[in-house]
């Protein structure tokens, strides 16, 4: 993939991706309200390629009155996903062509593979990731919305077991997708599965499609390393 292609999805992608969030806002007091329509607007542009890169300018100074009104990523790691993409194409437009717009688009595809081997390595030193706890207590208790047939499978504590390692080895190896473009197809297949079953169970839609939309970025670092 080329990085203008991969830059392009990219930031089509992710747009995307925003307007899916923008629109939980859409019944929210007036201010609020007012501030993802222009988020909207200007993902609209994004995604028909108006006037670049200043919708993409736009948003990431939307960004900031985003975060005053907030205090912050109020939607925790998907958000500061979102943000550190929307950043990274923002610069890979606008920094002068060459190394410097490489860089930028492809610190956010090396982000993305940190983003797997950190979450690999934070559950593996805790000892109820080990032994299949985290995710019985996910299924017991926690308030997403998983259903009353769902919830029985936290009195199986085998598979939680065996779920809790498939997780943690796959977020650990993750890197070693990097090695050829047909092993990272095959990672990126089973990262997009994770994060789709984690959508349908317990509602972390905004994860699945932010992620999602970095995707190009690492295919585009992975073709250009290798």
């Amino acid at each position: 993939m080329t990085f203008d292609a991969a830059l392009r999805l990219t930031e089509i992608l992710l747009a995307l991706a925003f307007i899916q969030q923008s629109l939980e806002h859409l019944r929210a007091p007036r201010g609020e309200q007012l501030l993802f329509l222009v988020r909207i607007a200007l993902c609209l542009a994004v995604i028909a390629g108006i006037g670049a890169p200043w919708p993409l300018l736009g948003l990431a100074l939307l960004s900031l009155f985003v975060l005053q009104r907030f205090q912050g990523p109020y939607n925790g790691g998907s958000d500061r996903m979102g943000l550190l993409a929307l950043w990274c194409v923002t610069l890979a437009h606008v920094l002068p062509p060459g190394k410097a717009r490489e860089l930028a688009f492809g610190y956010l595809g090396a982000q993305l593979v940190l983003s797997y081997l950190i979450a690999g390595w934070v559950k593996l030193r805790n000892p109820q990731w080990r032994n299949g706890q985290a995710l019985r207590q996910v299924f017991a208790f926690s308030t997403y919305p998983v259903s009353e047939s769902l919830r029985g499978w936290a009195a199986r504590p085998n598979i939680l077991l065996a779920a809790s390692w498939a997780v943690i080895l796959f977020e650990l190896f993750f890197p070693l997708a990097l090695v050829s473009a047909p092993t990272l197809m095959a990672g990126l297949a089973l990262a997009a599965a994770f994060h789709f079953a984690n959508a349908c169970l317990f509602g972390l839609n905004r994860f699945f499609w932010t992620w999602i939309a970095v995707y190009p970025a690492i295919i585009w670092l992975q073709d250009r390393l290798f």
